[in-house]
């Protein structure tokens, strides 16, 4: 009994030792003091270890609990690293089940100029709720095995999850920018082609085609103050090329940040929508761009869109469970949306073709 007891005791010191060293090392890659990621990690070994474990033997493996608790904050930490996607309305505190509730206005009121008949005539807004599911983002599962962690001190299990983080981040905010693009060319949703000389096969931006899209959202009274353009790598290559006051005043030194053009806060990514030439058709997000299509710089009213994070669950398989491969199984799920609050204050501009193209 003695010799049982000693052995469970020893098991779950080692489970609490190696736990703590993972919460450091997951603590140090995402920012957090390495001495708060092993307090995290030893007190949940603590909270729930003899309930994790079959039979209530203490085992060392890896905590959903922890990784879950880091990788919400590293997410919470990048929104800054995006300058664009900062810009967006975050609606998280409405965030009910993965689902956000909004009213669908109908209407605005009809306004009356120096109005001579009474009694003023009564009108209906009808307004309706409309149900929005987050989108659903996965990984697969990335297995580590047992020799792997030995050898590597646990810096596998740290890679493993920066990389699951960047895999999510980058689907989420590509689909982003793909969902504030509007789809096609109509009155409240301009996508203007480019008019410049021919380079690389289509036709190359330039500021009179920004000037253009200015005119468009001045039009359409979009407020000056919050107007954001998201500019495609063709785009910012060639003002770079083409434009030399833009290429002297692209970047700033102090602050990091794309130079205002013409009312917009300017930001660059690399993950634009494309269109069809043709038809200035937005194509589905994840399609393969043909010949017929180019890359768009997307533009919008930060007061028009919103964000939204919904829950955030880390998967975990412990190598002791395994007993053919000796792996240890991790991959993650995020809740996440972004959309126009309505088909209003939002433009392209897209890449044109030359004539017989």
């Amino acid at each position: 009994m003695k010799n049982k007891f000693l052995f469970a005791l020893s098991g779950f010191l080692f489970s609490l030792l190696v736990n703590c060293l993972a919460g450091a090392a997951v603590g140090l890659a995402l920012g957090a003091p390495p001495a708060l990621g092993a307090a995290v990690a030893g007190g949940v070994s603590l909270a729930t270890g003899p309930w994790l474990a079959p039979g209530g033997a203490a085992r060392a493996g890896l905590l959903a609990e922890v990784w879950t608790g880091f990788m919400t904050k590293a997410f919470r930490d990048e929104a800054g690293r995006l300058g664009w996607y900062e810009k967006i309305r975050s609606f998280d505190q409405h965030v009910n089940a993965d689902v956000i509730h909004f009213v669908n206005v109908g209407g605005d009121p009809s306004v009356l100029v120096n109005n001579s008949t009474y009694p003023l005539a009564v009108e209906t807004l009808a307004d309706a709720n409309k149900a929005i599911t987050l989108d659903l983002y996965e990984t697969k599962a990335t297995a580590v095995t047992d020799n792997e962690l030995n050898a590597l001190s646990y810096d596998k299990i740290k890679s493993v999850i920066e990389r699951h983080k960047e895999a999510l981040d980058a689907k989420k905010h590509a689909k982003a920018l793909h969902a504030l693009a509007p789809g096609t060319d109509e009155a409240g949703t301009p996508v203007l082609v480019s008019t410049g000389a021919e380079v690389d096969g289509r036709l190359a931006l330039t500021r009179g085609d920004l000037i253009a899209l200015k005119k468009k959202f001045d039009a359409l009274k979009v407020p000056l103050s919050g107007r954001v353009l998201v500019l495609c790598p063709d785009h910012v290559s060639d003002l770079l090329h083409g434009d030399q006051k833009f290429a002297e005043q692209y970047y700033n030194y102090a602050t990091g940040k794309v130079f205002n053009l013409y009312g917009f806060e300017v930001h660059e990514y690399t993950e634009p929508p494309h269109y069809t030439v043709a038809t200035r058709a937005k194509a589905a997000f994840g399609t393969v761009p043909t010949a017929a299509m180019t890359q768009g710089s997307v533009a919008f009213h930060a007061s028009r869109v919103m964000k939204a994070n919904g829950t955030l669950k880390a998967y975990a398989s412990r190598a002791a469970d395994d007993p053919l491969y000796h792996r240890n199984l991790l991959n993650f799920s995020l809740r996440s949306i972004c959309l126009p609050l309505k088909d209003e204050a939002l433009g392209a501009i897209i890449s044109g073709l030359p004539a017989g193209s």
